[in-house]
């Protein structure tokens, strides 16, 4: 092949708003500089969605506000932009890849019917200890970490009351589970979900890195808002984790690699036999 024949498109669904997530899914991807070539697509702001036909991959990211809400405009090209990915899929020797982390996550739950989608007592912060499922253990999506293993999580709403039937129906399979909460009587969210082969999806953020959130933390308010949430003592114990190497460190270095080195060979492979 080619250098650089490979090519991503980011979905950006951060309405605009400045964040690290990009960032530190861009350095990610940059991993791969040798392999591959990148375009990002502002979906909330400018309601940008990429042509399927002229990207391999694509990762789209967390945002803010209600995964249920959107203007009539970019919400609909983004789920028309799902089932166009679906129907390649469906009909084409070359697959494309999809990444879905969090706001993406819970639309991409929603626009298959999967679950349901539904505001939490309280927003979800920090540092999460993330269980992995039957199908999780062998999914490669996870390969090289440990169960459970930790992930930064940030959320006000999630993703419950999974319809088995029609993740039967449609072959998609719960791959990871939010803590046991011994304390409260709460329904476990779902943190990930295999959709097909090609589409999977994390409710969790895999692309942060400690020394980003630390850097978050180091605004004032939101240390104080954060301290209010979570009491001192659990403060203090996420910024332990975040700096374990074995924990946040590990799924940065692991996750979203684990699904850009499948994708590739998937690609590598899949265009080589087409090529013969």
């Amino acid at each position: 092949m080619k250098k650089k024949s490979i090519t991503i498109a980011i979905l950006d669904m951060y309405n605009g708003e400045p964040n690290q997530g990009m960032r530190c899914i861009i350095d990610i991807v940059n991993r791969f500089a040798s392999f591959v070539n990148f375009k990002i697509f502002d979906v909330r702001g400018k309601a940008e969605l990429p042509e399927i036909d002229q990207f391999d991959i694509y990762i789209s990211t967390g945002g803010p506000g209600n995964p249920l809400e959107g203007d009539g405009n970019w919400d609909v090209k983004f789920y028309a932009f799902i089932d166009e990915i679906v129907k390649w899929n469906n009909e084409n020797p070359i697959k494309k890849h999809v990444l879905f982390i969090c706001h993406s996550f819970q639309m991409a739950c929603k626009h298959f019917e999967l679950a349901e989608i539904t505001k939490r007592n309280d927003t979800s912060y920090g540092v999460m200890r993330i269980h992995k499922t039957a199908d999780g253990l062998a999914d490669p999506l996870y390969e090289g970490l440990s169960d459970p293993f930790y992930a930064i999580d940030s959320r006000d709403y999630q993703v419950v009351q999974p319809k088995l039937s029609v993740f039967a129906k449609k072959g998609a399979k719960i791959i990871s589970l939010e803590k046991i909460r011994d304390n409260v009587q709460y329904e476990r969210a779902i943190m990930g979900v295999r959709f097909t082969d090609h589409l999977v999806g994390t409710q969790f953020h895999p692309e942060a890195d400690p020394i980003s959130f630390l850097s978050h933390l180091r605004n004032k308010e939101t240390k104080d808002k954060i301290r209010k949430m979570k009491g001192k003592r659990k403060f203090r114990n996420m910024l332990e984790d975040l700096l374990d190497d074995d924990k946040i460190y590990k799924t940065n270095e692991t996750l979203i690699p684990n699904f850009l080195r499948s994708a590739i060979t998937d690609l590598i492979q899949s265009k080589k036999i087409m090529s013969n």
